[in-house]
């Protein structure tokens, strides 16, 4: 009896065993050909875009989103609180040969660089002179004007300044990250140098009196200044050669907005339109046609 039940549990346990090891055999892994046709739908690649292009951007959103600062003849307020002015003016045309809206924003000019870069506006068209250092940081249109830097002082003070060496100590006023404030740095080194926010602010302060002399645009100077102006008490020191210098539309660098801003300049020559602007706003013999 004894030897039927050790029996019983030797088999038993073989049955135990053998159910164990049947449980702990592992299936291959499952590998797939990969000359076998999926059985999974597959999502067709859709076709590339080009999100690099500055023209679709401006032309999907509509608008054209124009920094300036606010001076005559270029960008200013009439007397009905309308803006005008030749920039005014040509980026209008410009937007409807395009097709889309203008909007012009008054920016910081010392800052216009960071502005234009994070898309907060799509080109700068304020008088831009055209400088090395600026294509760092952004592309430039065609040049369309010219201009130059002048001096500009109060006209009971003119016996005392002649030339740049009178403003030696003198207190000379010109906008942050202008061309002014760079001729002042250059040509007039030993003069004791203040930034303004723009050029309007400067002939304000040798208006008041608080700064002997501003370094402005010619452009500005001319329409601002002298008799019949807000300013008649200012002029423009004659006989100092300055800088010369070119405006054009500036644009975020590598855009395609340059160029398709160029071949409308080229049209806008060809038909008057910049001309006829020219002659309006008294700068025919500043605008550039070759």
């Amino acid at each position: 009896m004894k030897s039927k039940k050790n029996l019983f549990a030797l088999l038993l346990a073989c049955l135990l065993l053998a159910v164990t090891l049947a449980g702990c055999t592992t299936q291959p892994p499952e590998t797939t050909d990969p000359n076998e046709p999926s059985d999974e739908a597959t999502e067709p690649t859709a076709a590339p875009t080009d999100t690099d292009s500055d023209l679709a951007y401006i032309m999907d959103k509509g608008t054209l989103v124009i920094g300036i600062t606010a001076y005559a003849p270029m960008n200013y307020y009439d007397e009905n609180g309308k803006l005008i002015g030749f920039d005014t003016e040509f980026a209008e045309a410009l937007c409807a040969e395009l097709g889309v809206t203008p909007e012009f924003i008054i920016i910081d000019w010392d800052s216009k660089e960071l502005e234009l870069k994070s898309k907060k506006i799509d080109c700068i068209w304020n008088g831009l002179t055209i400088k090395e250092d600026r294509r760092e940081n952004m592309d430039f249109t065609t040049a369309y004007l010219m201009n130059e830097q002048v001096v500009v002082i109060r006209a009971e003070d003119a016996a005392l300044y002649t030339d740049l060496s009178s403003f030696s100590g003198v207190s000379v006023v010109a906008e942050v990250g202008s061309a002014g404030e760079d001729t002042v740095y250059t040509d007039m080194p030993d003069a004791v140098f203040t930034g303004v926010t723009a050029q309007s602010d400067a002939l304000l302060e040798v208006k008041a009196g608080t700064a002997d002399a501003a370094v402005i645009d010619y452009t500005m100077a001319t329409a601002m200044t002298g008799e019949g102006t807000d300013y008649s008490e200012l002029m423009i020191v004659e006989g100092i050669d300055l800088m010369d210098e070119e405006y054009a539309i500036g644009f975020r660098l590598g855009s395609d907005m340059t160029a398709k801003a160029n071949e409308i300049i080229e049209k806008f020559l060809a038909d008057g339109t910049l001309s006829e602007l020219a002659e309006k706003y008294e700068m025919s013999d500043l605008l550039i046609t070759d």
